[in-house]
């Protein structure tokens, strides 16, 4: 019989039984679970709302379930819903009646609040740990091949010559933004629900800023309604992680390019790689083409949520049980993802004379010509018009960009000088670009430097 079952003459139909459990899967909460009533139970002895005593066993027999459950020795009851009644079953079972002084003062409403923001609390550090991680396996990628130029590219066209770290550099600079978006959620996640009751609060002595102490919150909820109703602080973190994925999706399809037989920039370790069944020959870089998917997935828990909690009234609703499985599942995903990315970029073999080969191109100087031209005084419009034809005369006569006479070059920009004929060479041109965020080896040595220490100096979030 559920221990909610008092005013019901009959237990729930099977089909209701079993669209109404979630312990199938928020069992995981078992230790958050645990840990907020040990914390509520002790509040409850010192405002004297249970006895000492009581609590006290109540609190040795909570670590006893969980020390169960850790072993795996504790059988969940699908009839019994959910871990907070699993765990409050088991206690009552054993303790009798002063096991069940440990539910004054708090609903299920409150309660799988509190658990759900411990779970992210932990869950977030553990990301965020994930994440530095991959972002050095990124700068050590580029500090040991810190003079590697390849071609880089808008449109997937080859544009200008680009140093590889400054290329991955990019990456680690979105990932410091993710790190940083995780980190406001988790502050803002921070505070106690326990205590608003189903919505409206408790008549009894709570005590709810010594409980919000002894969990580490950083503060109370001011509103018994917001505490028992709100879900955007998982709404928030779905965003966070749907941007992180859209992120390392972008990384994979740089890797799949750069990994490619049309680059051979890169080479994976086999251990990151699958073959094909039917094509001997074949290695793909299946992780990179899987983290590119597993990106729509973390994005659709986000559609998902944001759906589920737009057109619900205040307060709790039983639609809002549908935020764990989502949510549990997009943690899941991330944490595979940055898992198996840190260490398949640590195993990758950079190959830089075949990124030099390609960034050769004359045609990715072009801006690097027309800008000498701005220098010397001419409108940028002007100096884009003249190169535009000038790279169009060696187009239509067969004439490279680098090998053409000066004579050549004045066809189509009169003010050329023979400094013109020395700018059509990649080193050059990442030399030269030696301006804040620029790719200049003075500039990509600086930022992995700033990196190396940043990242090495890095505490918890």
């Amino acid at each position: 019989m559920a221990l909610w079952s008092g005013r019901f003459s009959s237990d729930p139909d099977e089909v209701v039984a079993a669209l109404s459990e979630s312990i199938s899967f928020d069992q995981r909460l078992y230790a958050h679970d645990i840990a907020g009533s040990v914390a509520h139970v002790k509040m409850l002895a010192a405002t004297g709302i249970v006895p000492m005593a009581d609590a006290e066993s109540i609190v040795a027999e909570l670590l006893q379930i969980r020390a169960q459950i850790d072993a795996g020795d504790f059988e969940f009851d699908p009839a019994l819903e959910d871990i907070h009644m699993n765990i409050e079953s088991r206690l009552i079972e054993r303790l009798g009646d002063s096991g069940a002084h440990i539910h004054a003062g708090r609903s299920r409403n409150d309660q799988v609040a509190t658990d759900i923001r411990l779970y992210l609390r932990d869950e977030i550090n553990d990301i965020s740990s994930r994440v530095r991680d991959l972002q050095k396996a990124l700068v050590e990628l580029g500090s040991a091949n810190d003079s590697a130029i390849l071609p880089g590219l808008t449109h997937l066209q080859n544009a200008q010559p680009v140093l590889f770290a400054h290329h991955l550099l990019a990456y680690v600079e979105m990932l410091e933004r993710d790190h940083s978006r995780l980190h406001d959620c988790r502050v803002r996640l921070n505070e106690l629900p326990l205590g608003a009751g189903a919505l409206a609060g408790s008549t009894l002595p709570l005590d709810r800023q010594q409980v919000a102490d002894e969990l580490g919150f950083d503060r109370v909820m001011r509103n018994s309604m917001d505490a028992v109703a709100s879900r955007d602080f998982a709404i928030e973190l779905g965003a966070d992680l749907a941007i992180l994925m859209s992120h390392l999706s972008r990384l994979s399809e740089d890797v799949i390019l750069w990994a490619s037989q049309a680059c051979g920039y890169i080479e994976l370790d086999d251990a990151f790689c699958t073959g094909s069944s039917l094509m001997p020959q074949k290695k793909n870089p299946d992780i990179a083409e899987l983290t590119r998917g597993k990106a729509a997935r973390v994005s659709g828990v986000l559609v998902s949520l944001l759906t589920l909690m737009k057109g619900l009234p205040l307060c709790y609703n039983r639609d809002m049980q549908e935020d764990k499985e989502p949510l549990f599942d997009a943690i899941d995903t991330v944490k595979l993802v940055l898992t198996a990315f840190a260490p398949m970029m640590r195993s990758a073999t950079v190959k830089p004379e075949k990124m030099a080969a390609a960034a050769a191109d004359p045609g990715l100087m072009a801006t690097d010509l027309a800008e000498w031209l701005v220098g010397q005084g001419m409108p940028f419009r002007t100096a884009h018009h003249r190169v535009g034809q000038y790279v169009a005369w060696c187009r239509d006569n067969g004439v490279g960009l680098d090998t053409a006479s000066l004579e050549q070059m004045r066809e189509t920009i009169p003010e050329a000088q023979a400094a013109c004929l020395e700018l059509f060479t990649a080193a050059r041109s990442v030399e030269s670009r030696d301006t804040i965020g620029g790719t200049a080896p003075a500039q990509v040595h600086g930022q992995l430097a700033f990196w190396r220490k940043e990242l090495e100096s890095d505490g918890p979030v």
